[in-house]
């Protein structure tokens, strides 16, 4: 079970303390895009978000890092001017692996922000990166993000159960 908790748990990547991750090392942000910075249904970006990044990328390079298709990806980074890593296979470590090699990253400088203990947190924390795991920010979901968030419920409540997780109670 220890492998689905998340270093860090917000409430959205807007309450995430991002000073204090520069200061443990972090230099790469891995961020999920469905769910986590825009709803599953759309590519819109609104300009909260385009500020947020903005911001981010004064302090850290940025990537979205996504099991979606390149087309919704890359649209959404063309927009945001950032890099992405589409088609990553999350929870696979292929993506993550990549990521590290490309950019000559070791794990300790490196996070994925998300909103799925079954893809983001699982594949994060198989690597060694920093994990901070978000809400998700719509109820709708892709047929398979539905059958993950079913697993995510059972599996969160088991944690609860043992005291290692609750949902709602954030923290870093």
């Amino acid at each position: 079970m220890e492998k689905y908790v998340p270093d860090i748990y917000q409430k959205s990547i807007y309450t995430i303390d991002y000073d204090k991750l520069a200061k443990i090392g972090i230099k790469c942000l891995l961020l999920d895009l469905d769910n986590t910075l825009i709803p599953s249904n759309t590519t819109v970006v609104n300009d909260k978000l385009r500020k947020k990044i903005k911001e981010l990328k004064k302090q850290f390079h940025i990537v979205i890092f996504s099991n979606a298709l390149e087309g919704r990806v890359k649209k959404v980074a063309n927009e945001l001017d950032v890099e992405y890593q589409a088609l990553a296979f999350k929870p696979l470590s292929y993506g993550f692996n990549k990521i590290l090699n490309k950019y000559k990253y070791k794990e300790c400088e490196v996070a994925i922000v998300g909103d799925q203990l079954q893809t983001d947190i699982l594949g994060g924390n198989n690597v060694g990166i920093v994990t901070i795991l978000v809400n998700p920010i719509s109820t709708r979901d892709s047929f398979f993000t539905k059958i993950n968030r079913w697993q995510e419920r059972r599996k969160m409540n088991k944690m609860y159960r043992k005291g290692m997780f609750t949902k709602g109670r954030y923290y870093e």
